[in-house]
């Protein structure tokens, strides 16, 4: 898993948890910038990794066109949590929808504008998730994607 260098440790030890529990031996590798992309990349490939999963939006999603053609590069089926990066060529991504929580956001905005204390309001966890595949990079990495993997994505790119 590629990690943001400013991942708090407690997320670290939940995914390594999660892991355990699903039997995956998993390797967290920390990236800061498109500068250690590649390294991180050939890391993955030495320990024969056979996929991988982000949790550093706040480097990869400026730099997802980069990202994205690594990940082709090396061969190895990437998910994401951000539905831009599939756009982009990404292999299939499961997080919020993003533009749902930035209308929520904007209801929380008004709120206060009208005089609601911050504090006074509640905090609110996403509540639309999505997930998107794009069978395009699937057939450039010779994967099929199973039917019920499409049967549940919200969008297929072709």
């Amino acid at each position: 898993m590629f990690l943001d260098t400013v991942t708090p440790q407690s997320e670290r030890d939940a995914t390594e948890a999660a892991g355990r529990v699903l039997g995956l031996e998993l390797q967290l590798v920390e990236i800061s910038g498109p500068d250690t992309f590649d390294s991180a990349f050939q890391a993955a490939v030495s320990w024969g990794a056979e996929g991988l999963s982000t949790r550093a939006g706040r480097v990869i999603s400026p730099n997802r066109e980069k990202f994205v053609a690594l990940a082709a590069r090396y061969r190895l089926p990437a998910m994401y949590h951000q539905s831009v990066i599939v756009h982009a060529g990404g292999l299939m991504s499961y997080g919020p929808n993003f533009p749902d929580l930035w209308r929520r956001a904007a209801t929380y905005v008004d709120k206060i504008l009208k005089g609601t204390k911050p504090a006074d309001l509640p905090v609110e966890q996403p509540s639309r998730f999505e997930l998107l595949v794009n069978l395009k990079t699937a057939e450039v990495l010779g994967l099929k994607v199973p039917p019920s993997i499409l049967d549940r994505a919200d969008e297929v790119v072709e």
